[in-house]
């Protein structure tokens, strides 16, 4: 999708002053524990020459081992969701500003799993990402539709409202990442 069509409101010049560099993000979902922390070592080896940006979004009891191991490298350790709220009593959530403080780069907000199994709705995502952006996360975005959406021919209606539903104003070229991830072509 074109993001100049969308909420950014940049002009095309303003969007390319920005470094387009490509990213490769992962997402280990509710798998991994610290042994498995020894595939981040060896990734780091395989990514060392490539000329993106390599992402890994891992479960938050990972997150403090995981930025230790990678320590200044050239992979990114992402976390992959946060909640709207900077603080208060939301009992097993993380927060933009904790992520922060764990030195923490990015995360995966809107991810078609949460939004369907958690009813995260784009007003919901639309906070959260604006957090996220106040805390100085690049804040990825999921949108995409389900089989029978893209079988109707809504795709582009429903990215469209997911887009400008979940866009918050704070969001620029530099802090958002926009991933078009359709709900029909994700496996387990």
């Amino acid at each position: 999708c074109n993001l100049n069509h969308f909420i950014l409101s940049k002009t095309s010049e303003e969007a390319a002053m920005y470094d387009k560099k490509k990213l490769i993000a992962g997402n280990w979902k509710m798998n991994g524990s610290l042994a498995s922390l020894n595939e981040i070592r060896v990734l780091k080896q395989l990514i060392k020459d490539v000329s993106c940006d390599v992402a890994l979004c891992l479960p938050a009891t990972l997150l403090t081992e995981a930025i230790r191991v990678v320590d200044k490298d050239k992979l990114i350790i992402g976390a992959q969701n946060c909640h709207y709220e900077r603080s208060g009593t939301h009992t097993g959530e993380i927060s933009a500003e904790m992520l922060h403080d764990l030195q923490v780069k990015l995360v995966i907000l809107g991810h078609s799993e949460r939004r369907v199994a958690h009813n995260e709705s784009s007003a919901m995502i639309k906070k959260k990402a604006k957090t996220s952006n106040d805390y100085g996360l690049t804040t990825i975005i999921c949108v995409g539709e389900t089989e029978k959406e893209k079988l109707s021919k809504k795709t582009y209606k429903i990215i469209t409202s997911q887009l400008t539903d979940s866009l918050p104003e704070t969001a620029t070229f530099k802090n958002t990442i926009i991933a078009y991830e359709p709900i029909w072509a994700i496996g387990t």
